[in-house]
């Protein structure tokens, strides 16, 4: 290495700037959520400061490709740590939204053989750096005989593969996972926390967008032309891109709501024949939980579960969940919202709008967000709640 190559690189232009101000703020992002990690301990920091070190560590790789190392420095050994992060940062996505809606996660040994594929490579890539080390000519080379001959030749075109399939196939149950999950909130809670949950939904588009992006890329890479530096570098831009927005957005959002929620048993589907609703169901307790509702209206209070109801009610949540499943055809979340949006509309016709604005009578029954009152209220009454209240002024 000469004293002049010191000065030739790094080489910033339009290329490696926007990488390089993007990496360094993805970079920050992973400090900050090692400290939000050791503050509060909550693993889904850790994870998430983990997925954005992966993806910087890519980014790193290809930015100072951009900024002319590879030209000054035609003897680096950087491929060697080149490496495709798609065999940990899979998992570590699926193990994510895991920690965010389990509650009281935590991450076991055994799911390290999650991570087995990427070790693997690891060590198989130490291994034949160690080997390639020591054969005469390395110094003056840039890939010794093992990494051209192993590793170029064989290894990654079936990585190429092995990427995809491990990636789409942790993708799909992350997503299952997800919804699963955000179905069965709306059993459970009658404020359904959409802010988080879009969150994690936006956080898996994210990855996904990522992902077929690159596909498309590979695809046109093997099967219809080769191509160049910097024709992929479109695909880093969008990775630094994303990083930077997942940091951002991963930091700001509070997961911890969703890790306090509780699931204890599996509340009944509504899709309970005609019937069978007469055997399992008596009138009495449709009438018992519609009269608490109407005199007692628990419903004003906007962090009211079903556990809560239940105790209420002097039932056992199996029991509360089938009567309002079968009794009212509705889930637990669209049968508390009804009563809500009932109040605000009585509210309305009242005139309290003429004191309160809309939002401040929304929360004063029992919603918890402008979002979900809007949402739910377009949703139960096929207007928006502005639209209502103009009608109400006609």
């Amino acid at each position: 290495m000469s004293f002049l190559n010191l000065f030739a690189f790094p080489d910033f232009n339009i290329y490696s700037t926007p990488l390089l101000v993007l990496v360094l703020q993805g970079m920050v992002f992973v400090v900050l959520l090692l400290f939000k990690y050791f503050q509060h301990r909550n693993p889904s920091h850790l994870i998430l400061s983990l997925i954005l070190l992966l993806v910087c560590y890519q980014q790193i790789c290809y930015t100072v490709g951009f900024m002319g190392w590879y030209n000054e420095f035609r003897t680096t050994k950087i491929n060697y740590w080149l490496m495709p992060i798609s065999l940990a940062l899979a998992p570590l996505i699926y193990f994510y939204v895991k920690s965010v809606t389990t509650s009281k996660f935590i991450f076991r040994k055994k799911d390290l053989w999650h991570f087995a594929l990427a070790f693997l490579l690891i060590s198989f890539r130490v291994f034949i750096y160690t080997y390639d080390s020591m054969q005469p000519g390395f110094d003056e080379t840039q890939n010794g005989v093992l990494k051209l001959a192993a590793d170029e030749a064989i290894v990654q075109p079936i990585l190429v593969f092995l990427d995809f399939a491990v990636t789409l196939l942790y993708l799909a149950f992350t997503f299952q996972l997800f919804y699963n999950y955000r179905s069965k909130i709306q059993q459970y809670f009658s404020n359904t926390y959409k802010l988080e949950l879009n969150w994690v939904l936006s956080f898996l588009v994210s990855f996904a967008v990522l992902f077929l992006y690159s596909t498309i890329q590979t695809l046109i890479n093997v099967a219809i032309t080769e191509l160049s530096y910097v024709q992929q570098w479109w695909l880093n831009l969008l990775m630094a891109v994303i990083t930077l927005y997942i940091g951002i957005r991963g930091y700001f959002t509070n997961t911890t709501k969703l890790k306090k929620l509780k699931f204890s048993f599996t509340p009944n589907p509504l899709s309970i024949p005609q019937e069978e609703k007469s055997v399992q169901i008596a009138d009495t307790e449709v009438k018992k939980v519609a009269d608490f509702m109407e005199e007692e209206k628990p419903y004003l209070n906007p962090d009211l579960n079903l556990s809560d109801l239940a105790d209420a009610l002097e039932m056992n949540r199996a029991q509360l969940s089938q009567v309002i499943n079968s009794g009212f055809q509705k889930n637990f979340n669209d049968f508390v919202n009804s009563y809500r949006v009932e109040a605000i509309k009585e509210k309305l016709n009242a005139g309290s709008h003429e004191q309160l604005s809309l939002l401040g009578i929304a929360y004063d029954c029992g919603f918890n967000s402008k979002a979900t009152f809007n949402r739910v209220f377009k949703k139960l009454t096929q207007t928006s709640p502005s639209e209502y209240l103009n009608t109400l002024s006609n």
